[in-house]
Parts: structure tokens; sequence; C-alpha cells
């Protein structure tokens, strides 16, 4: 059973999962939280959102500028990369128990580390988490019949993201008008490691 709901699964391997650790605790103490950190080519992308599941342009250029000294000092990446911060948005991967308890009722995807029953990848509507795993209706063998309520123990969990749908644009879009900025928000700036030199586009 996982014990604290707040607390994110490690999902990052190699290179990003050690940029995860280094700034982490730097981005918790601005008052956001790391939602998933990928490396993808020269591009470092750190995703993070405040406890509320927002984020704003200002809060990505303030962990933007907090965390560039740490990875200039602590040299996790060579050569020149882009650094970029933003919000989950709206497909965003659920990376903590109450992720998919704020987000029951919408449909998202998961993928295993390793298979259940051997299957690795599941669809269906989140029916929230409880005892250690995630509880989701997935569409049933045979046509026609009620959908299965599952559960599957998050530490097995390798990738989880909601699902693009008119249902979840409609909430993103409720979330927006009240104030509450949570998709699309980024910052990207560009870090040489042999410079301290740190230009923002």
């Amino acid at each position: 059973m996982v014990a604290d709901m707040a607390k994110r699964m490690q999902v990052e391997t190699g290179v990003a999962a050690k940029v995860a650790r280094l700034v982490e605790p730097a981005i918790d103490e601005l008052g956001f939280r790391l939602v998933r950190v990928r490396l993808s080519g020269t591009t470092l992308q750190i995703m993070a959102e405040r406890p509320d599941g927002t984020m704003t342009v200002g809060g990505c250029q303030d962990i933007s500028r907090t965390i560039s000294p740490l990875l200039d000092v602590n040299d996790p990446i060579s050569g020149k990369y882009s650094l970029e911060v933003s919000s989950p948005g709206v497909d965003r991967p659920l990376m903590r128990p109450e992720d998919f308890e704020r987000w029951a009722g919408f449909e998202a995807k998961i993928e295993l580390v390793t298979p259940l029953a051997g299957r690795k990848r599941f669809r269906g509507r989140l029916e929230g988490f409880d005892d250690g795993e995630v509880r989701l209706f997935i569409a049933p063998p045979e046509k026609g019949g009620e959908d299965i309520l599952i559960g599957l123990d998050i530490t097995a969990i390798g990738d989880a993201r909601l699902v693009m749908t008119d249902e979840l644009l409609k909430a993103a879009g409720v979330r927006a008008k009240a104030g509450e900025v949570g998709d699309g928000a980024d910052w990207t700036q560009d870090n040489e490691i042999e410079s301290n030199d740190i230009k923002a586009e």
C-alpha cells in the first residue's frame, strides 16, 4: 500500500533519473511539484505544477532560473542542450496516487513495466486509487457486456496518462475560466554546460 498519496512514481532512468533527483528538492522548495523529467535529443524537459495542479508561465520561469545553476554545477548532461520547463498539459501524465483520484471519471492509458496476464497496456475510465492499486474500468472481452473494474499495482506502472477526449477538454476549459491556468505554460532556455551563460528564447 502506498501511504503517501502525494509521493511521485519514479519512472525516469539514466540521465533523466539523475536530473530528477537533482532538481526535485529545489522545485519543492519553490512550492511546486516535479511531474516528470524527459531527455529527448538535445531537449531536457522538466514538467512541473503547483500542488493544486495549476501552472503559469511565470512559475515555469521561476523554476528554470532556480534549477539552471544546479544543472550547470552538477553537469548531468554534457554539451549544449535546451531546458524546457512546462506544465503537464491537458493529456497529462499521472504520476502520483492522488492524480488517479483527482482525475477519476476520465479516460486514461496505462502501461505496465511487466505484463499482467500477458498484457502490458490498458485503457479505460479511472475509478480512483485504493490500497496501492490504480482502479480502472476497462472494456469487456465480449461486445455489449458491462465494463470490468480492475486494479493495477501502482509500483508496476511504467507510464500512465490521460487520454485527450472532448470531456477532458471541456473540464480543462472550465478550470482555465476559473483562473486555474494549468495547460500549455512553458519556458525554454538554451543551456551550455561549458559556459554559465543562459539565454532565454
